[in-house]
């Protein structure tokens, strides 16, 4: 959520930002106008209270010397329903300012590179060059199909479109790259490994910034017949993890900290119909390594660049190519102020598809969820900077060995880094 000071000092500069994301955010004026009525509001019932506390000084005076005080009782009682109705008045206008609040998003860095879309992102850097073969190349979906290691039909069979099953071979790749991530992260690169539930309640979803935008890609969880539960499948690892620390105060010294952490993760993708449909490039349930980092604001933006070659490592440990692309304004997530997408060379379909997002959130959802820290034990409070990234995500990685690693027979060779965890060189 913005700093409402940032509104009330410049909401036109607030605007023109926001608006290079492609929407418009006039509307911004009108917080402005709530906000400046909220506190005259606020500012009149402290008026009036001071008011009220000497009259009620006189009726005090007035009984002790046996004198007829109805009249100041009658001014003190008009004077409270004035209290009243203000009172009434400032939480009308704080609900509608929080409403506005929480579906505007965050202004992206100043350093980001203002665009329409994703046309407009930027390459910072890559890493090989598109793999190239003597063959016509298989996409995962073909390769899949004729190993038997995915099974789409019996998955929707069992749940529905946009589920699969991994067998055989395909499972125990999964697996391994799950381990292989998580290992690389926390043993090498000092995250701690954290697998937190799989179920989130609202205000989790509320203070990374899914909620209100995004609710009709939440999955709701009910406990039988009742649907009266505040419980939601998880949509990333990033919701519980930040949220470990909603509502307490760090340690200064203890920043930054570091989590990797697994889960797997749940979307309705409510506005995704017709996109990616073949295969599991885009999945209602999919596993996800996720990287998130707790830093003070100054030291955020170098953090985000750590994490960055942390989860760019995954894929130079797999001998894949990809590369790095800025994301523009026009492009960016709902929360975030920077981020770049980490994008991967897949040869069944000729282009570069994102395989992971690393963001820098600064104090948005810190503030949504009253993250805050202390630099020493009689300084003032300070919101802490969030940073997510994926490290990464596994089904699509799956995609990417599948593909990248294809030989001329339709069999997959496994990366050497994977073999210790595989336990065969090869699936055919």
């Amino acid at each position: 959520m913005l700093d409402i000071k940032l509104i009330r000092d410049d909401v036109e500069e607030v605007i023109r930002r926001l608006n290079t994301r492609g929407g418009d955010f006039s509307y911004l004026r009108d917080v402005k106008a709530m906000d400046e009525k909220k506190r005259a509001a606020k500012s009149h019932v402290e008026e009036l209270k001071n008011e009220k506390n000497q009259k009620s000084k006189l009726i005090g005076e007035y009984k002790r010397n046996k004198q007829d005080a109805s009249k100041i009782l009658n001014e003190v009682n008009k004077i409270n329903e004035q209290i009243a109705l203000l009172d009434d008045e400032v939480q009308k206008l704080d609900e509608e300012i929080k409403y506005y609040m929480l579906r505007t998003p965050n202004l992206v860095s100043l350093t980001t590179k203002v665009g329409k879309d994703e046309t407009e992102n930027r390459e910072i850097r890559r890493f090989k060059e598109p793999t190239k073969f003597n063959f016509v190349p298989k996409d995962h979906v073909a390769l899949a199909e004729k190993l038997g290691i995915l099974d789409f039909d019996r998955a929707a069979k069992i749940t529905g479109a946009r589920f699969v099953i991994y067998k055989g071979l395909g499972a125990r790749l999964e697996r391994a790259l799950i381990s292989f991530m998580m290992d690389l992260h926390s043993n090498e690169h000092g995250y701690t490994e954290v697998m937190p539930p799989y179920i989130v309640n609202g205000a989790s979803m509320l203070g990374t910034g899914q909620f209100p935008k995004f609710k009709d890609d939440a999955y709701k969880v009910s406990a039988g017949q009742a649907d009266d539960g505040d419980w939601y499948l998880n949509p990333t690892a990033e919701v519980p993890t930040i949220n470990m620390y909603r509502d307490e105060i760090i340690d200064g010294d203890l920043l930054p900290l570091k989590f990797c952490s697994y889960t797997t993760a749940f979307r309705a993708e409510a506005g995704s119909a017709g996109r990616d449909t073949r295969g599991i490039l885009r999945q209602h349930q999919f596993n996800k390594v996720e990287l998130i980092k707790f830093t003070k604001p100054e030291d955020s933006y170098d953090e985000l660049e750590k994490m960055l070659l942390n989860s760019e490592e995954v894929l130079k440990r797999l001998d894949i190519p990809y590369h790095v692309v800025e994301l523009c304004t026009g492009d960016m997530g709902f929360g975030m102020a920077k981020t770049y997408d980490i994008e991967v060379w897949l040869p069944g379909q000729n282009c570069y598809r994102e395989i992971g997002s690393i963001s820098n959130a600064e104090d948005f959802q810190a503030r949504r969820a009253n993250i805050r820290f202390r630099r020493t034990k009689d300084s003032k409070t300070e919101l802490v900077h969030t940073l997510n990234g994926s490290g990464l995500a596994v089904g699509r990685t799956v995609i990417a060995i599948l593909e990248n690693y294809q030989q001329e027979d339709g069999s997959i060779k496994i990366p050497d880094v994977l073999v210790p965890y595989m336990g065969v060189k090869e699936i055919r």
